[in-house]
């Protein structure tokens, strides 16, 4: 399989439920046109950010189906299919294959966790082989799943085990073995970063694709930073980075999830609450969170920076 290089943002979505904790799927055509016009090259779905391991299986498929239909190939739909069962993830990767994802990705189990490179590699092998046309990205998050082997060693074993192992959903910070991954064998995969705090750090070490929640309501301010960094304008592109660090400062106050799903809502687009064990913040948080993005001006560098994408002005 030819593997295609990812280039921009790709946002992890989050879900949208009703009062209910039900899925609104209604809302995702409103989810895609936004982050279209917000210069979005793509979406994750059905990861931490869209809530998929508190979701049905049925529930999980009616998402990647909602989102595949809104996209209409404007966008990358990347499918996010792990689970804790090897057997349920491959239900969900030939589902996504036969709706037509563009590419599918799975974290390690994180129960009974994988003891070795080698486990890991045979675990992802069965799930990346009940779709076998669709290109598939282990996705690395050990502060997630506790499962910190070497992503290097996972890629070097795992291209003659996997036919369609296309790259990785690097989520983690260190950024050494992300380089040692994105510069294997003259950057033969797709490695895409996913921690959004370090996008600029991660561009210099060479990355050209990105993961992030954050990218859900505030891709304008990271498409900033790369075309900064794209102009070797590095003083401009470190100061917006850091308004971006300092808006991601507000996610560790409360819980990251549900503080992001009201940041969309003071943003123009309510998606609901979340389901246990995540829980919706208070009046009181909510009231704290919103005079901490005036007084960073977070509104203010957001609405500048939407001003600044009419083209495409992306990394390429």
């Amino acid at each position: 399989m030819e593997i295609q290089k990812t280039t921009g943002l790709l946002a992890a979505t989050f879900s949208a439920f009703d009062a209910n904790k039900e899925l609104q799927l209604d809302l995702i055509p409103l989810i895609v046109e936004r982050l279209i016009a917000d210069g979005v090259k793509g979406v994750f779905v059905g990861g931490t950010n869209g809530e998929g391991l508190s979701l049905t299986l049925e529930e999980r498929m009616a998402v990647t189906e909602a989102y595949i239909n809104a996209a209409a190939k404007r966008l990358k739909v990347f499918v996010h299919v792990g689970h804790s069962s090897i057997k349920e993830a491959q239900k969900l990767a030939a589902h996504a294959q036969r709706v037509g994802a563009d590419a599918i990705s799975a974290v390690a189990a994180f129960y009974f966790k994988p003891s070795s490179v080698e486990n890991l590699v045979d675990c992802m092998a069965e799930i990346a082989a009940a779709a076998p046309e669709t290109p598939f990205y282990y996705y690395h998050m050990p502060a997630a799943t506790g499962v910190s082997l070497s992503v290097i060693d996972f890629l070097k074993t795992g291209e003659s085990k996997i036919p369609n192992l296309a790259g990785v959903k690097y989520t983690a910070t260190t950024l050494n073995e992300y380089q040692l991954c994105l510069k294997y064998k003259e950057e033969k995969f797709d490695v895409l970063f996913g921690y959004d705090e370090l996008l600029l750090p991660a561009l210099s070490m060479g990355a050209k694709g990105a993961i992030g929640s954050t990218y859900s309501f505030a891709a304008p301010m990271y498409t900033k930073i790369m075309d900064l960094f794209r102009q070797k304008k590095l003083e401009a592109a470190a100061a917006a980075q850091y308004e971006c660090c300092q808006m991601i400062q507000a996610l560790g106050r409360y819980a990251p999830i549900p503080t992001q799903k009201e940041i969309l809502k003071m943003t123009g687009l309510d998606l609901g609450g979340c389901r246990l064990p995540l829980t919706a913040l208070t009046g009181e948080q909510s009231g704290a969170l919103k005079t901490y993005l005036e007084e960073i001006s977070f509104f203010d560098n957001l609405g500048n920076a939407r001003k600044r994408i009419p083209g495409d002005t992306l990394v390429s």
